[in-house]
């Protein structure tokens, strides 16, 4: 009878539903979403257009003004005519009112953007410009001094000096992150911000706002929040991305209201006047997240992978998780589940409900209890929009059993979305947020869809009816189980129906099998996480039951650890397609919604405006990613790493082949410059990897290039594996010997690299007696290469100084290019004066960092080369068509 019901519910649905049923359903049932969809216009409207805020208080004006007559005119209408139809149900007021409702909020969203980004008189961003300047300021510490080590962390007794390191021991475990962490000069830095309070000027002390953040070079240990300091320092502004695909740290905290950093050489440039005591809250927080963590973690080892994802799992601190674990959860799309959501804490509301309902407790009182769990689980974790956003629905729900209502779950999301936008407007632009609220609100619309759909055509049509009852396994299938993991299968994919299209327009992939990885995952998370509460719980209550459920738990995280670092191995789980406009985004969406709430009479209407749409979407993707995977022409793209160099060549055909990947003042450069840029570009292997010399700047990124995506050979010339047999513990030693663990010997590298395809590439230096000769330094000996293409010439050059260009252009003396990186980094001091005459480029190219730019543009240039700079022009592409045009781009555009 209940199948029968639900068809002729949904034979109801198919005549009723259509744009008219869905406007009336919202309006009576979910009104909060008409003032969600207003705020979040009005901010988009204002961040597009930047109007004046006069424009909107005369808006929200007459917004106001109409609600006020539209309401008392059908107020007097329905007293005199006596009927109801004008406030009823079925009347015209509630569709205005709704109306009404989202013009003024479109107002407000627009001007409380504008109230969050307007500066106070004497805000520190207003004494700040393009150029940095040394100031002494003093302010207030807001945020817990955060130390970062690059994933440093060092075995018992071992030797601080490389050179030192017993040969027999194993790196595993000593540098989980940035691989050549250890060659640093440098501590590890730390960061905080700071609530500006004064700064010096010529007359004195002047009075300031605002927030820095601030960065030591060096630990801050003695220092905490609250603290009142004064600083020694250069007050400089964020600069913004300079490769495609790299996180925006400028545009990042431009969100939060911060656009100074403060830069502190050391320790000693602060000065500490007045240590304030934590304020009540701060020490009722800071107190409940150790309690929690020691109740949790106990004695677990800090190099116990299960310790990292207990923390991100049950605390929300991600950032001990081990690389190799984020990475398998990121890559089967399951690293939702180490971040904090309506899951986490739904679970633990659980947990509290049912403990509350086996004492005996009413509703109300459980209601009560859960509420206070709530604020508890609040003051421990981090407080990102995801928790937040959970944490309300909570509430909201705890409260539907004080009023006796029962709360409409789109009706609550949408509170929560208003709320967080009310605080930080800029919480709409930010990717988490969009993801967090697009999944819950696929959920919430499609589960439902999805698990009767599928219930339907597998469970009851295919298989299960035709199994006889006298079948032995039958009473296992007939269970509960396989529609509960139905039931799981479904929530994953209306998670993922919902996110696929932020995922994709952010984050650059497609993860199809996430719903299935989900149902495989899930037992596993859920028990840890209904385990791992319990044990914190009973902590307090009854020690010896919680060790024993520690020792469960730790087993399930590594089982958990083990299973998704499974899944991420069989390489199935993610399409890499690249950067993709806005409008295939708007595209899916607007079909996944057509095909969820629109019906004809005739449904091959329906279907054939589904199926075009869908074709629509697949083929846009597919052609993007073919273009990608196959060019016709010639790109080179020479990204801003700094001091140091990261060249990739996209040949004709599907070859990549990437020259160097290093430098010498930014950190970790390979996962965080050029493995997001891969991403960008939609490439998931690079099938060469050519070394051209011994130094760090040019070799310290190529681990987690390896560990991001498929590499097929990394070269090096003789020299460089000479100086593997020689330096024993030196940077290519350890280079090779990190590879060597992948199955990545590093191979030397022929005169002509095979690589396929109509463009060529030679290494012309060193020759074999260079490659011998002991009294030359790495530079000279680095490898100089050629890249040729449609009769057009590309020179690396590398860091060859005066005695190698001499030599190399005695050995090619009728050498001419098109487009040469110059040697060194532009190094004047290091330049032979002929060296680029000769060559008579059209193009010259300098991967350089900021101070070697500002040093070298001092200097006139006496070639007539068009120069580009890596530190000014951020990533600069230089394109070559088969009938040899060059073109040329910069990720930054020039002023």
């Amino acid at each position: 009878m209940d199948d029968i019901q639900r068809k002729l519910a949904q034979i109801d649905k198919q005549l009723a539903w259509g744009p008219a049923y869905i406007h009336k359903q919202i309006i009576s049932t979910s009104p909060l979403l008409f003032v969600v969809v207003g705020l979040i216009a009005g901010i988009l409207i204002q961040n597009t257009f930047h109007l004046p805020i006069s424009v909107w208080l005369i808006s929200i004006g007459i917004c106001i003004a109409a609600t006020i007559t539209l309401y008392v005119v059908f107020r007097i209408l329905r007293l005199r005519s006596g009927q109801v139809s004008y406030v009823g149900k079925e009347g015209k007021l509630p569709y205005i009112l709704a109306y009404t409702a989202l013009g003024c909020f479109v107002c407000l969203g627009a001007i409380r953007l504008i109230n969050f980004y307007q500066p106070k008189p004497n805000d520190i961003c207003k004494f700040v410009g393009d150029e940095r300047k040394l100031a002494t300021i003093r302010g207030v510490i807001i945020t817990e001094p955060y130390t970062n080590n690059y994933g440093y962390t060092e075995e018992p007794n071992r030797p601080k000096d490389a050179n030192e390191i017993d040969k027999s021991k194993s790196y595993k475990g000593v540098y989980k992150r940035w691989k050549f962490a250890r060659f640093t000069h440098s501590d590890p830095s730390s960061s905080f911000y700071l609530k500006m309070e004064e700064i010096k000027a010529v007359d004195g002390w002047a009075k300031v706002s605002g927030t820095v953040r601030v960065r030591v070079d060096g630990p801050v240990l003695d220092l905490k929040a609250g603290d009142y300091i004064q600083a020694y320092c250069w007050l400089d502004r964020f600069k913004e991305a300079t490769n495609p695909g790299q996180f925006d740290i400028a545009k990042y905290l431009a969100r939060k209201n911060v656009f100074i950093a403060a830069s502190i050489k050391s320790r000693d440039g602060i000065e500490l006047l007045e240590s304030s005591p934590a304020g009540i809250f701060t020490k009722i927080k800071r107190k409940s997240r150790e309690t929690a963590s020691q109740a949790l973690l106990g004695d677990l080892s800090p190099e116990d992978r299960s310790r990292g994802l207990l923390e991100a799992l049950l605390l929300g601190y991600r950032g001990n998780i081990d690389s190799d674990t984020y990475r398998a959860f990121r890559k089967t799309g399951l690293l939702h589940f180490i971040s904090l959501s309506g899951m986490h804490l739904g679970i633990l509301v659980g947990i509290i409900w049912w403990l509350c309902k086996t004492a005996g407790l009413m509703k109300r009182a459980r209601a009560a209890i859960c509420i206070i769990a709530i604020v508890v689980f609040l003051l421990i974790v981090p407080p990102r929009a995801p928790t937040v956003r959970a944490a309300i629905i909570g509430f909201v729900f705890c409260a539907s059993f004080f009023f006796r209502r029962r709360s409409n779950s789109i009706n609550t999301l949408s509170l929560a979305a208003i709320i967080l936008l009310l605080i930080r407007p800029t919480n709409l632009f930010e990717a988490g947020w969009q993801l967090s609220f697009a999944s819950v609100l696929g959920i919430i619309l499609f589960r439902d869809r999805i698990h009767f759909f599928i219930y339907e055509k597998i469970t009851e049509r295919l298989w299960f009816k035709k199994i006889p009852k006298t079948k032995l396994f039958f009473p296992i299938i007939a269970t509960p189980g396989p529609y509960y993991l139905l039931g799981m299968f479904s929530v994953g994919l209306a998670a993922w129906v919902g996110g696929a299209g932020i995922l994709l327009y952010h984050f650059y992939t497609i993860n199809p099998l996430t719903s299935l990885w989900t149902v495989v995952a899930f037992p596993f998370v859920a028990l840890i996480l209904t385990i791992g509460f319990l044990k914190i719980i009973l902590s307090f209550l009854l020690p010896t039951a919680a060790w024993v459920l520690g020792v469960i738990v730790t087993g399930l995280s590594d089982a958990l650890i083990w299973i998704v670092e499974l899944l991420a191995h069989l390489d199935i789980s993610q399409i890499l397609i690249g950067q993709v406009s806005l409008a295939p985004v708007i595209l899916y969406y607007c079909f996944i919604l057509f095909a969820a709430f629109f019906y004809f009479r005739r449904p091959l209407v329906k279907k054939a405006i589904c199926t075009s749409m869908a074709l629509t979407i697949i083929l846009f993707l597919g052609v993007t990613k073919w273009q990608r995977t196959h060019r016709d022409d010639l790109v080179v793209s020479f990204l801003d790493v700094g001091h140091g160099q990261a060249i990739l060549a996209q040949l004709p055909g599907q070859a990549n082949v990437l020259f160097d990947a290093g430098s010498l003042h930014k950190s970790d450069i390979g996962r965080r410059i050029i493995a997001p840029f891969l991403d960008y570009k939609g490439i998931n292997k690079v099938d060469s990897i050519i070394i051209s010399h011994n130094d760090v700047d040019h070799i310290n990124g190529i681990p987690e290039i390896v560990e991001h995506c498929e590499v097929g050979d990394v070269y090096a010339n003789k020299a460089f594996l000479m100086d593997i047999n020689a330096d024993e513990w030196g940077t290519a030693e350890f280079l090779d010997r990190w590879l060597s663990k992948k199955d990545l010997g590093i191979q030397p590298v022929a005169n002509n690299l095979n690589v396929g395809g109509k463009a060529k590439i030679k290494i012309l230096w060193p020759t074999e007696q260079i490659c011998q000769d002991k009294t030359l330094g790495d530079n000279d000996k680095s490898a100089v290469s050629l890249i040729e293409f449609g009769d057009r010439k590309i020179l690396l050059c590398s860091d060859i100084e005066q005695f190698a260009q001499r030599k190399f252009l005695e050995l090619f003396p009728d050498l001419k290019v098109d487009v040469v990186v110059v040697p060194h980094h532009g190094s004047a001091k290091t330049l032979e004066p002929s060296f680029l005459k000769n060559l008579e480029a059209d193009i010259s190219i300098c991967s350089c960092g900021r101070t070697q730019y500002e040093r070298l543009r001092t200097i006139k240039q006496k070639d007539k080369a068009k120069s580009f700079y890596t530190a000014r022009d951020g990533t600069i592409t230089v394109c070559i068509n088969k009938d040899g045009a060059i073109r040329t781009a910069t990720f930054v555009k020039r002023k």
